[in-house]
């Protein structure tokens, strides 16, 4: 994506609603019912210039610009991932969007599988870190040129979850921390790969959230970041269980009400937190 597609995306929306966000809020799986709590505009994903379309199910791709919870927000109702056979580039270009019509701190949330002993299904996890073998081996979304003016080169990964948000997170929802795994799929994890992100000390895994971290990274935005689990990752053969879509979504349900009573309580406080 170039900056002069991001300018056109933030052209049609300021002439549709003349927004300035404050916050950025990415609603993940199944947790688009959140997007009911913004007063505001919502424009399909199809209609604005050069934004990637949500095939995904529980993703309604809808853009809206309005006040959430008290604060000016541009929020995602659904996002886009690379298993649907976008580029990293392009999952992160809504990121870019938004940040560009004024946000400057990202909240992203996700359904997650839970590898950590303490996991339930129906837990939500505040995000501190993560582990992406597919950006490690090339689908790194600042991948090609760079323009300086948008950020630069060389972008550090350490502290990419803001600790102060984290800790704010951590506090108001009585939250645990954890390390995030991203994988493309679609296809859920093979008890291997779910034995090898283990040994290296990941919590939850997931397929998507990291390339719009690296993305609002490159851009200077605080993130945060919240995993819901809804299912238990299995991580031997001998198992019966077999992880399905079906249980993911019926979990959702129950996380929805959690995230809810949190966002109401973290989305105003957000901008008390110097970092």
């Amino acid at each position: 994506m170039t900056l002069g597609s991001v300018s056109a995306a933030v052209s049609y929306l300021h002439d549709r609603a003349g927004l300035a966000p404050e916050t950025a809020l990415v609603l993940g799986s199944g947790l688009g019912p959140l997007a009911e709590e913004v007063e505001g505009i919502a424009v399909p994903y199809a209609d604005i210039p050069g934004f990637p379309v949500s095939t995904a199910p529980g993703h309604a791709g809808r853009l809206i610009l309005g006040r959430a919870f008290g604060r000016a927000c541009a929020v995602m109702q659904g996002r886009v991932h690379m298993y649907e056979g976008y580029s990293p580039q392009e999952v992160a270009f809504p990121i870019r969007v938004m940040a560009a019509l004024g946000a400057r701190t990202l909240v992203l949330t996700n359904a997650a599988g839970g590898m950590h002993p303490e996991d339930r299904v129906g837990d939500l996890v505040v995000i501190e870190d993560h582990l992406s073998l597919a950006v490690a081996s090339g689908l790194d979304p600042l991948r090609g040129p760079n323009d300086p003016a948008t950020g630069p080169r060389f972008v550090s990964m350490n502290r990419a979850y803001d600790p102060d948000l984290v800790a704010l997170a951590e506090a108001l929802g009585g939250l645990r921390r954890g390390t995030y795994a991203h994988v493309v799929g679609p296809s859920f994890e093979p008890p291997a790969l779910i034995r090898l992100l283990k040994l290296a000390g990941c919590d939850l895994v997931g397929m998507s959230t990291v390339p719009e971290v690296i993305a609002a990274r490159h851009l200077g935005l605080r993130v945060l970041a919240i995993s819901a689990v809804t299912n238990i990752a299995v991580d031997s053969v001998a198992s019966p269980h077999v992880t399905t879509e079906a249980e993911v979504w019926e979990a959702v349900k129950t996380v929805q009400p959690k995230l809810l009573a949190l966002m109401r309580d973290l989305i105003p406080a957000l901008s008390e937190v110097r970092g």
